[in-house]
Formats: C-alpha cells, sequence, structure tokens
C-alpha cells in the first residue's frame, strides 16, 4: 500500500471510531519520525501515541518533553519522568 493512501484509509477508519487506525497511524508517524503527528494522535486521545513520544523522550533524556506528556495525563511519561529524576547523577 502507498503510505498516503494507508493514511487516508486508516483516517477514515479511525473517524468511524476504530481505536486500531489511530494506533496504526501512530507507527507509521514513528516510522517516519514525525513527532508533531504523534502529538496531534495522542492529543486524539490515541495512548499509544503517548508510549512512542515517551520512549522517545526518555532516549533522548528529554524531561520536559517527559513533563510535558505527564501534565496531559501520560501516565508512562510520569512514571519515567520520576525515574529519570530520581536516577543517580553521572
Amino acid at each position: 500500500m502507498k503510505t498516503s493512501t494507508d493514511r487516508e484509509t486508516l483516517r477514515a477508519i479511525d473517524d468511524e471510531g476504530n481505536e486500531l487506525a489511530l494506533d496504526r497511524l501512530a507507527d507509521l508517524a514513528d516510522a517516519r519520525g514525525d513527532l508533531a503527528e504523534l502529538g496531534e494522535l495522542f492529543d486524539e486521545g490515541c495512548d499509544y501515541a503517548g508510549h512512542l513520544l515517551t520512549v522517545r523522550a526518555v532516549a533522548a533524556e528529554d524531561l520536559r518533553a517527559l513533563k510535558r506528556l505527564a501534565a496531559a495525563g501520560c501516565d508512562e511519561a510520569d512514571r519515567e519522568l520520576i525515574r529519570l529524576l530520581q536516577a543517580p547523577t553521572k
């Protein structure tokens, strides 16, 4: 499938209330490194997008990104933020 067609089809399926389509859109955005789209999907209620953003923020040790995700309701980001803040300094 072409990516653009795939995205359009997934969006149409998502509009009908299929949460798995949102997760697949998040996978596509993650594969492209499209953090803006991942953020939009998270804002739309895609917890999986929040997970993917959290993984990226942890890898980059981006405490501000984790704080934003935690404040937006991502429990995983909140746990990771606490873990990183409690870790001994190097």
